[in-house]
C-alpha cells in the first residue's frame, strides 16, 4: 500500500490521533472545532485509503480495532516528529523560544530537576518546560516516539529497550521514613520486621524501587508489607506519612522538605539510587532540550540530594 501517493492527508493523522485521544467523534470534532458530519466524513475517508476499520462504534463512543492502534501508533509518531521539526527549526532561528517535554519519575530528580528549569528558565526565560510525573514504563513509549523529549529520575534498566541511552548524572539516598511522633519510635533499635506492624506507602510494582525494596525484605527473610497503599505522587506520599502511621521509603531529599516527614533508624540494604536522564539513542534533541540537559549536567556537579 502506497501512502505516500498524496491520498493521505497530514490532516487524516490529527483527525485519527484527535479521535483516539477524546474516545468520541464527537469530543473529537469539539476539541478540533469542525462539525461531527465534517469529522466523521473525514474517518471514513481515510477509513477508505487504508481499506480498513479504525473504529469500532458503541453508544459510548469509539474504540481502535488492531489496525486503528497500529495506524494510531504511527499517526502519533509523525505528529511528534513534525512537532519536533518546527521546535528545531524555531530553536535555531531563535535560541530564547522552544519547548521541552520532560517525564519525570516518584524516585528520582528530587531537587535536580527543579534546580536545572530554574537555571535554565533564568537563561531563557523564553524555553517552556512542561513536566509530566508518571512511571518509567509509562514514559518509554513517550520519549520513543517523541512526545516526551527526555526522563530525568532514577535509572531504570533499559536492556530490553535499544532505542535508548542513559546518562548517570548523581546519586541519592533512599531513606524509610514516618511522622515524628510514629510509634515505632519508641523502640530502642527497631528492626525492618517491626515497621512490618504498620501501614506502608509503596511504589508500584512496575518500578525499579518497588523491586528492590521487595528484595531488602527477602533478605532479611521477611514478606513484602500487605497493609498498604501504591502511590507515585510523592505529594500524596508525604501528606500520608505526616498525617497517619504509614511508613514510606522516600528520596532522602523528602524528608529534608517536609517538616512532617522525618527518616527512621533503620538502613535499607541493597536499595541504591542513581539518577540521570533516559533518551532517545538515535534521534538528536531539540535544541531547548540540550540546553536543559546541559543545566541538568551541571547541576548534578553541586547535588548533594
Amino acid at each position: 500500500m502506497d501512502l505516500l501517493n498524496g491520498r493521505l492527508k497530514l490532516r487524516h493523522l490529527v483527525l485519527v490521533a484527535a479521535i483516539a485521544d477524546h474516545g468520541s467523534v464527537l469530543r473529537a470534532s469539539e476539541h478540533l472545532h469542525l462539525a461531527q458530519p465534517a469529522v466523521t466524513r473525514s474517518l471514513r475517508e481515510v477509513e477508505g485509503i487504508l481499506g480498513v476499520e479504525l473504529f469500532t462504534r458503541s453508544s459510548r463512543g469509539v474504540t481502535p480495532t488492531v489496525f486503528g492502534e497500529a495506524f494510531i501508533e504511527h499517526a502519533r509518531s509523525v505528529l511528534a516528529e513534525l512537532r519536533r521539526a518546527g521546535e528545531r527549526i524555531t530553536g535555531l532561528a531563535d535560541a530564547d523560544v522552544g519547548t521541552v517535554t520532560v517525564g519525570t519519575l516518584l524516585a528520582g530528580s528530587g531537587m535536580l530537576l527543579p534546580r536545572a528549569i530554574a537555571a535554565l528558565k533564568r537563561d531563557r526565560p523564553g524555553i517552556t518546560v512542561v513536566v509530566r510525573e508518571a512511571t518509567f514504563d509509562f514514559h518509554v513509549p513517550r520519549v520513543m516516539d517523541g512526545e516526551i523529549d527526555l526522563i530525568v529520575g532514577r535509572l531504570n534498566p533499559i536492556q530490553d529497550q535499544p532505542g535508548l541511552r542513559q546518562i548517570g548524572l548523581c546519586a541519592e539516598r533512599v531513606r524509610l521514613v514516618a511522622r515524628p511522633e510514629h510509634p515505632v519510635r519508641d523502640l530502642a533499635a527497631p528492626t525492618l520486621a517491626d515497621l512490618l506492624d504498620h501501614p506502608w506507602v509503596l511504589p508500584l510494582e512496575q518500578t525499579a524501587l518497588r523491586r528492590e525494596l521487595t528484595g531488602a525484605f527477602r533478605a532479611q527473610g521477611l514478606e513484602t508489607p500487605t497493609n498498604l497503599v501504591e502511590c507515585t505522587s510523592i505529594l500524596t506520599v508525604c501528606a500520608l506519612v505526616r498525617d497517619t502511621d504509614m511508613i514510606a521509603a522516600l528520596p532522602e531529599h523528602a524528608a529534608a522538605t517536609d517538616a512532617g516527614v522525618e527518616p527512621l533508624p533503620v538502613e535499607l540494604e541493597g536499595v541504591h539510587q542513581e539518577i540521570g536522564v533516559t533518551l532517545p539513542d538515535q534521534r538528536p534533541l531539540t535544541p531547548s532540550a540540550r540546553l536543559l540537559l546541559r543545566h541538568l549536567e551541571e547541576q548534578a556537579r553541586h547535588y548533594t540530594g
